[in-house]
């Protein structure tokens, strides 16, 4: 009988092409560094000057290199995106959210790349059920009667190579909508206000802002946030309609660079709240719009170690502050307080700490309160019923799916009785309900449409455990086409598998549903995501245990997931490709130099690869605000030997290294492109025959193109190298 590696589908290395140019050699021109007693040599540095025609022409030369390599794959991107294209419905709306008098919704146009946001009247203010748009609509038609077009984002993206809306709000009377676009993906965004009477816009004009803005309660004024030179939000202003930038107020200043700075208006309305926070330390501020002479208030000063949220309740009557904290447990506890400064020590207890459920939010309502947690790895949406006397009922949202992810979003009102929730599988599409909590009825609204005959049932989901090098059992979600595993000799035979990881900030990368993602699974092949510890799936232990002098444990928890899955038979580590992004390509880079043996290839999406440089460089972009996550080498010797022996890399070394592609974008403010630039040149100097690509956008930021068309095309490039390296190219 042959070996299930036998009956693995084999890469055709006859179909990659011989390369028409060269790949590219960077200079080697050391730099050095004596830290700790060591000697930090860097042959690459000098790829940090992103204004350099020297650099710039390097870039090229790599997506030249990269473009020639994966030539042979161009058949292959097109079917994959026209597969995308056709599964979607491109002219599309979503389900409509109400606030105050009207009903918000977006529309996506065939042919378009980004659509439009847009309003309609509340016409029956008892009823919360939201109106159905006619989705055949012509472009040019509403979609419902009394259709406001609010923003073409199309028309604001003309002209531009990069486009975002960082954020919009409307005023709260209705008559004004701020908004922020970027132009350039260094998320450094500019705020506008439109008057939507008219349609014309104000003078006012608010640049390198960080995100959006946020009104006050009478629609004259807004808070924005900015940062400062390494990119850290830092300031809180708040600009009066009809004035200059130039004479905004200035209303909180943090200096700790630990922390970083938000703010935002209360669902009553009532408070303009202003947040600081480390990674492990929290601090609010509000301001009273019922009696604004007093001023920004402190609620609770910080404490090393103590995190928490502040939102607004009336509980039994009462006006309350609801606060989510940590101060008794590390999976944290909900506590109220009177609307006036209290310390933790002092909050009147809500919902306890338990150490089987992590609190992650909770958000007040006048009739109830919905609590966001998780428990043994899945997420859950409770119900906290507000009675005359206080809280009352207290009980989960169900759904009948073992494996899922649910939350809620798009609730504005605070009167509003009915909760609308997100929820989703790794087979079933995204789906909006509306849950009243008057009747207690689960309504769906809407699911995603998947385009082709798309059917769930089609497809099987499992939730599988591996076991880590420390005995700690690390949870795997895997979907697969229903049968891909069968052989008739066999009864079962591995499947190529994209194995997915994060594994940083606490981030929980939950079962999600991706039409790109049928590509892969019609062809074939399995897509996994490794649930390592760093993330919080499990809770804040698991978090915990993924960080700082732990960080090790993210690795090894991911070689450990791959391990079993070719140990169970579900693939082989010549058709197992590796993926992750961010924080996540650290996490690549640290398995290509541990475990390479394990990987039939690697995607490191805008990888943090150059760690431990710019974790000794305090005055790059979001360094000092990293300390609570990977420690402090610049100042900590054991932290520097620590991270020096996982940093990618450092580390990088003359071994066999699985085939990689590396992509990312020039104008990353949060991962910089020199980054995977030096970690490339690095593996290929080590290792002249290594197949490794770079492929960077000249025009994207850190969440890569912008405009949907382009990201399908973007996705479509990355899933036809990896199909490529599992054999499946041809299917």
């Amino acid at each position: 009988m042959p070996s299930p590696a036998d009956q693995a589908p084999s890469v055709q290395a006859s179909t990659i092409q011989a390369p028409t140019v060269q790949a590219p050699t960077a200079e080697r021109r050391p730099t050095s560094r004596e830290i700790h007693g060591h000697t930090r040599v860097d042959d690459y540095e000098w790829l940090r000057d992103k204004d350099s025609p020297e650099v710039l022409a390097h870039l090229e030369a790599e997506n030249a290199w990269t473009q020639d390599r994966t030539a042979h794959l161009a058949d292959l991107r097109g079917a994959i995106f026209e597969e995308i294209k056709g599964r979607t419905r491109e002219t599309d709306l979503s389900v409509p959210t109400r606030n105050r008098g009207h009903w918000y919704y977006g529309r996506t146009f065939a042919g378009k790349e980004y659509g439009a946001t847009c309003r309609v009247p509340v016409t029956d203010p008892d009823d919360w059920t939201p109106p159905t748009p006619a989705e055949d609509c012509a472009p040019d038609e509403p979609a419902l009667p009394g259709e406001e077009v609010l923003l073409d984002l199309d028309a604001l993206a003309e002209g531009h190579e990069f486009f975002s809306l960082g954020g919009s709000a409307i005023s709260p009377d209705g008559t004004l909508l701020a908004y922020s676009t970027d132009t350039v993906g260094d998320e450094r965004y500019t705020v506008r206000v439109k008057d939507l009477g008219t349609g014309a816009l104000l003078d006012d004009e608010i640049t390198g802002v960080i995100g959006g803005a946020t009104w006050d309660r009478e629609g004259t004024e807004l808070y924005y946030t900015t940062v400062d030179d390494s990119w850290r939000a830092d300031k809180i202003w708040r600009h009066r309609l009809g004035t200059a930038q130039a004479d905004d107020e200035l209303v909180h200043h943090e200096t700790d660079g630990r922390f970083w700075v938000g703010v935002g208006r209360t669902r009553t309305d009532r408070f303009i709240v202003v947040a600081a926070g480390s990674k492990v330390t929290s601090e609010y501020r509000y301001l009273d719009a019922d009696h604004p002479e007093l001023g920004l208030q402190v609620f609770a000063e910080r404490v090393e170690g103590v995190e928490y949220s502040l939102d607004h309740a009336v509980i039994a009557g009462e006006d309350r502050f609801l606060v989510l904290h940590n101060a008794t447990g590390p999976d944290f506890e909900i506590g109220t307080a009177p609307v006036e400064p209290t310390p933790i020590a002092e909050l009147a207890p809500l919902v306890a700490h338990d150490p089987a459920v992590r609190l992650e939010d909770v958000d007040a309502f006048a009739g109830h309160l919905v609590v966001h947690q998780r428990s043994n790895g899945l997420t859950q949406l409770r119900i906290i019923e507000l009675g005359p006397d206080g809280p009352g009922e207290d009980y989960l949202v169900e759904f009948d799916k073992p494996l899922y992810t649910v939350g809620s979003g798009g609730n504005p009102g605070f009167a509003q009785p009915t909760v609308r929730i997100g929820w989703t599988t790794m087979a079933v599409p995204s789906s909006v309900y509306d849950y009243d909590v008057r009747t207690r009825e689960l309504t769906l609204l809407k699911q995603a449409p998947v385009l082709g005959g798309y059917d769930p049932a089609d497809y099987e989901e499992h939730r599988l455990w591996a076991t880590a090098d420390d005995g700690e059992r690390i949870p795997i979600s895997i979907v697969c086409k229903r049968g891909a595993r069968e052989d008739e000799t066999m009864g079962t035979a591995p499947v190529p598998t994209l194995l997915y990881g994060y594994g940083a900030y606490e981030a929980s990368i939950d079962p999600y549903f991706s039409v790109a993602r049928l590509s892969l699974l019609d062809r074939g092949a399995a897509f996994a995501i490794a649930h390592v510890r760093g993330g919080g799936e499990m809770g804040r232990r698991w978090y915990d245990d993924g960080k700082l002098m732990r960080k090790q444990n993210t690795f090894s928890d991911f070689v450990a997931c791959a391990r079993h899955l070719v140990e169970r038979g579900w693939t082989t580590p010549e058709t197992l490709v590796a993926e992750g992004a961010s924080a996540g390509g650290l996490l690549m880079g640290a398995v290509a130099n541990q475990a390479p043996e394990m990987f039939g290839g690697i995607v490191a999406g805008v990888p943090f690869v150059d760690a431990l440089t710019t974790m000794l460089d305090a005055t790059l972009p979001l360094t000092v605000t990293e300390y609570d996550e990977w420690g402090n080498p610049e100042a900590d010797a054991e932290v520097y030997e620590y991270m020096a022996s996982y940093a990618p890399y450092d580390n990088v070394a003359e071994r066999s290294y699985p085939p990689i592609l590396a992509e990312t974008s020039l104008n990353d403010t949060r991962v910089l492109y020199v980054e995977p630039a030096k970690w490339v040149a690095r593996i290929r100097a080590s290792n002249p025959s290594a197949d490794v690509l770079l492929r960077t956008e000249m025009s994207a930021g850190h969440g890569g193109v912008s405009g949907r068309y382009k990201a399908w095309h973007d996705r479509a490039f990355a899933l036809a190298w990896i199909l490529d390296r599992m054999g499946l190219a041809d299917r």
